[in-house]
């Protein structure tokens, strides 16, 4: 059984001086609202309906805490990038991502979903160079990869991990479907790493 499979939902908080203590380790996920990022939440856990997906995007608007057992916890950050979003609302979310990234000590990596067909785009650029900027590593998960037959998926993932290097930081790229259940184990991998499941 996976380890991942305990998570269980927390806690809501509005900005990051909501969040329980800074101790333990907690790993990351951000991406744009529809880039797939509760789906992904939900097949690594193993749990249909841990983090709400919704038809319409950008309804995580709040940081919602799962806990997997004591000290470690996956961090589900509200998805970026969706036009209906008020620009106030924007700039307030933009200020309190930053100040997580940049003070939350516990924070050991981040996860950066974007569909596969539309990597890097400005906002995902952005919150890269911003982790790397804060020494963290970066996991860049290509989802929907079942969109693509194999030969294109395997391009576009080559072509991501050769953008990749221009953040000259920690920064892996693996493709993922939720559908197809791709690219899972190697998620599974590098999170085993961050939350020191390894030793």
């Amino acid at each position: 059984m996976s380890y991942y499979r305990q998570a269980k939902f927390v806690l809501s908080a509005p900005d990051i001086s909501h969040l329980l203590t800074d101790e333990g380790i907690e790993v990351a996920f951000a991406g744009r609202s529809n880039a797939g990022k509760s789906s992904a939440l939900n097949t690594l856990t193993g749990q249909k309906s841990l983090a709400r997906t919704s038809k319409t995007p950008g309804r995580t608007q709040m940081i919602n805490v799962f806990e997997l057992d004591e000290g470690r916890r996956l961090i589900d950050l509200p998805g970026y990038g969706f036009a209906q979003v008020p620009i106030e609302m924007k700039k307030k979310w933009q200020k309190s991502l930053g100040e997580y990234l940049q003070k939350r000590t516990s924070l050991k990596g981040i996860v950066v979903l974007m569909d596969i067909r539309h990597p890097f785009k400005d906002l995902d650029q952005e919150l890269i160079h911003w982790a790397v900027a804060s020494n963290l590593p970066v996991l860049a998960l290509l989802t929907k990869a079942d969109k693509f037959k194999a030969g294109k998926q395997k391009a576009q993932l080559l072509m991501a991990r050769e953008a990749a290097l221009a953040f000259c930081g920690d920064v892996t790229v693996h493709s993922f479907s939720s559908l197809k259940r791709t690219g899972l184990q190697d998620l599974q991998g590098i999170l085993d790493i961050w939350f020191e499941l390894e030793k």
